[in-house]
C-alpha cells in the first residue's frame, strides 16, 4: 500500500466511526394547561359571490366527466364537474358591499338527479379583527335546498382547532349561467 491508499483508509475509517457517534437534539414538547384554554364562540355573517360567467369568473371548471350524455352537459354544473374557486366574501348581499375576504377551494357536482355539491373551501378572512384568520368547510351542499348546514371543520390563527356549522341560504342564483349569492351565518368554536 502506498501512502496515499493508507491516509484514505484511514480517513475512510474516522468518517465511519464519526457517523457512529450518538446525536443529541434539543427537541422537545410544551404541554399547554387545558385549564388555560377557553373555548370560545364566534358568529360570523358574511355573504359570498360565486361567479362562472363573464370575463372575470370566480370559479372556473377544472375538470369534468367524460359523460357523453346530452342533456347533463346542458347544466351549468353537470354531474362529475370540479371547480376552483377564489369567491369574495362581502358584508352585505350586494358585490358593491365591502369585502371581507374570500372564499379559496374545490367544489365538485355530485348530484346526478339535483344540484348537489360537495365542497372543501377555506374562508380566509382579509380586515377587521380575524384579519389573517380563516375557517374550513368541508362538508355537502344540497343546493336546491332553501336552507342548508354546512360542516366548519377546522380554521387557523384566531379560528385555531375550530369547528361548528355554516347556515347557508340562497340570496341569488341565475340557472341559466350559475352566478350565486349565498348568505353565510356561520357559528365556529374555538380557542
Amino acid at each position: 500500500m502506498d501512502m496515499k491508499e493508507v491516509m484514505l483508509a484511514i480517513l475512510c475509517g474516522l468518517l465511519l466511526c464519526l457517523s457512529t457517534l450518538p446525536t443529541h437534539s434539543a427537541y422537545y414538547t410544551e404541554k399547554l394547561n387545558h385549564e388555560e384554554m377557553k373555548e370560545k364562540v364566534t358568529e360570523l355573517h358574511f355573504f359570498l359571490h360565486d361567479t362562472l360567467s363573464g370575463k372575470n369568473p370566480t370559479a372556473v371548471l377544472v375538470a369534468h366527466s367524460n359523460n357523453t350524455n346530452g342533456d347533463d352537459l346542458k347544466s351549468t354544473t353537470p354531474f362529475g364537474s370540479v371547480y376552483a374557486t377564489n369567491d369574495p366574501l362581502t358584508e352585505g348581499p350586494e358585490l358593491t358591499s365591502k369585502v371581507i375576504g374570500n372564499a379559496q377551494g374545490l367544489y365538485v357536482s355530485s348530484g346526478q338527479d339535483t344540484l348537489s355539491l360537495v365542497l372543501y373551501v377555506d374562508f380566509g378572512f382579509t380586515t377587521g379583527e380575524y384579519n389573517g384568520s380563516s375557517i374550513s368547510v368541508f362538508s355537502r351542499n344540497p343546493v336546491t335546498e332553501g336552507d342548508r348546514e354546512l360542516a366548519v371543520v377546522g380554521g387557523r390563527n384566531k379560528f385555531r382547532m375550530a369547528r361548528g356549522f355554516a347556515n347557508l341560504k340562497t340570496q341569488y342564483l341565475n340557472v341559466t349561467n350559475g352566478d350565486a349569492v349565498i348568505e353565510y351565518k356561520v357559528t365556529v368554536f374555538h380557542y
